[in-house]
């Protein structure tokens, strides 16, 4: 049988090695979502690269203003709609990156409270009087642990739906925009 200390030290152990494992995993899980957009953002570039020497060429051949303005306004509303596109999976990015780390979090925060409770339980049953007090603060600061990798999740929910709401209004008056654009140059 473990004596009090062993099991105090087993418990607070266990809860910071708890702790540890979870910064691991939101770190990776916060790699695996910038990986994605270092991704996306590769792509857009080349892609925007290429149709910027598509485009180039034919500017090239333009002979009036005229001909200058419709090519130019013809650009528009294909671009307005790129960038739709690449803010609508910008966002999808973030929130599936958000929601795979709040799922990853609660996960590890339900079994590290699991764990720790049963370790506080078992320390408590054979604890030596007068040690009423260390098991309060063990019981706290396990408490406290939990309630602020709750405010954090609830945090990064919240940041992720504003910038996606950004997202979508910016991608909205852009394309608008451009349609405005669009029929400017057809007048």
């Amino acid at each position: 049988m473990f004596s009090y200390q062993d099991q105090f030290s087993a418990a607070t152990k266990a809860h910071f090695d708890a702790q540890l494992e979870l910064i691991n995993t939101l770190t990776a899980k916060a790699f695996e979502g910038v990986e994605k957009v270092i991704d996306l953002n590769i792509s857009a570039t080349k892609a925007s690269l290429e149709e910027y020497a598509a485009t180039s060429k034919q500017f090239t051949g333009v002979k009036d203003a005229q001909e200058f303005t419709t090519l130019a306004a013809s650009q528009a509303q294909p671009n307005a709609d790129k960038a739709v596109a690449y803010s609508r999976h910008l966002a999808g990015i973030l929130s599936s990156t958000q929601s795979e780390f709040t799922k990853a979090a609660e996960a590890q925060i339900a079994e590290t409270s699991r764990k720790v409770s049963t370790l506080i339980d078992e320390v408590s049953k054979n604890a030596p009087p007068g040690s009423e007090n260390a098991i309060a603060m063990l019981k706290s600061v396990v408490g406290n642990a939990n309630a602020g990798y709750e405010q954090l999740a609830k945090s990064t929910k919240q940041a992720v739906e504003t910038l996606e709401t950004n997202l979508n209004t910016a991608a909205k008056q852009f394309t608008q925009a451009a349609e405005k654009t669009t029929r400017s140059a057809k007048k």
